[in-house]
């Protein structure tokens, strides 16, 4: 039973970082660092926005308009923190 919770784990785990690089991505694209005419940039923005949209979506439609701030990526970095620390604190002593 650890080992399926400590690949739990490793998957919030990678999708925390891979969250981080959509938001630091979008930011990039925002200000003009980065273009996407460039074919690496766009194909790592396409992958970026196709793994992260589904979980994020369902978030946008709950939260209000907040002008062009999205919190979305923090709302669900919250969400999966808890649901990393339910894991640690609640599963990980149940589990032999």
């Amino acid at each position: 039973m650890r080992a399926v919770l400590d690949v739990v784990m490793l998957a919030l785990n990678i999708y925390t970082w891979i969250l981080i690089a959509s938001a630091v991505l979008s930011w990039l694209i925002a200000f003009n660092v980065v273009n996407t005419r460039n074919q690496f940039v766009a194909g790592v923005w396409d992958f970026l926005y196709r793994v992260t949209e589904p979980a994020l979506r369902p978030i946008r439609n709950l939260l209000p308009n907040l002008g062009g701030i999205d919190i979305s990526p923090i709302i669900l970095l919250l969400i999966i923190f808890f649901i990393e620390r339910l894991i640690v604190y609640y599963l990980y002593p149940l589990a032999v």
